[in-house]
């Protein structure tokens, strides 16, 4: 079977949450499979690129960049076809102080911006916590979509509010998931349509799940799909790896069309 694998570039990777769902999604389509792959991940926590190498690539520890993204050299990191950022919320969250662009850590979007045009990656994916929209009475929000639409060769992008109890997971997490489709390819990401609308599913019942226990055992033998139920103890661990698996597994179906960096 032909195989097109989308090579995968990370800033602020932490501990390997979307990089998790990002690397277990695959879609066959007309004879051929499509994947995402690891190139390099980078992160300034010790610990977390301690952890995502240990559990991503063990084979590969020198792809993992422990380092401020600040003191980055960002030119000398592979070719990828997709990137991934959830870029610092500290001063976006509505439990911090809310500084935007004002705070240390608020204008370090724009190192994703950087990789964008460096790279010009197929597709991406950034995600933030709710209160970006309004914080600096909602300026920054538009200017950081504004400078994620204009990077690279432009892109098209999907916004949306996403309430993970709604997707299957115990837990009342909600975030902003941006995707970006670079635009070249004259396509759009469709929102995953909720696989719960009422009947939410509780953390006891995720954790005296079968699915559970046998992906603790046999992790290799889940499906993509139960691992919508499966993956919230590796959410609650991790970030959020059960919204890369939607989002990559929806895009792959419509990038068949597109050509892979050599």
């Amino acid at each position: 079977m032909k195989k097109v694998i989308f090579k995968l570039g990370e800033l602020f990777c932490g501990p390997g949450g979307l990089a998790l769902g990002a690397l277990k999604s695959k879609v066959k389509k007309r004879g051929v499979l499509y994947k995402i792959e690891h190139a390099w991940a980078t992160d300034y926590h010790q610990a977390s690129c301690n952890t995502y190498i240990k559990n991503l690539c063990p084979n590969n520890p020198e792809t993992v960049i422990c380092k401020d993204v600040r003191d980055l050299n960002l030119a000398r990191l592979r070719n990828i076809d997709a990137f991934a950022y959830g870029f610092p919320c500290n001063d976006f969250s509505v439990v911090g102080e809310k500084r935007g662009f004002d705070g240390e850590f608020g204008p370090l979007y724009t190192y994703g911006i950087e990789i964008l045009n460096m790279f010009r990656p197929k597709f991406f994916l950034a995600e933030n916590v709710g209160g970006i929209a309004s914080s600096n009475h909602g300026i920054a929000f538009q200017q950081i979509l504004y400078d994620l639409k204009n990077a690279g060769n432009g892109y098209t992008l999907t916004v949306h509010y996403y309430h993970a109890e709604k997707y299957g997971i115990p837990q009342m997490r909600h975030r902003i998931i941006i995707v970006g489709i670079d635009k070249t390819a004259s396509l759009s990401f469709k929102v995953p349509k909720p696989t719960h609308t009422g009947n939410f599913k509780t953390a006891k019942e995720a954790i005296k799940s079968d699915l559970f226990l046998s992906f603790s055992l046999n992790p290799q033998n889940i499906s993509l799909s139960q691992q919508k139920i499966t993956l919230i103890f590796l959410y609650i661990m991790f970030n959020n790896p059960f919204f890369f698996i939607v989002c990559s597994s929806s895009l792959f179906k419509n990038l068949s069309r597109t050509s892979i960096s050599q």
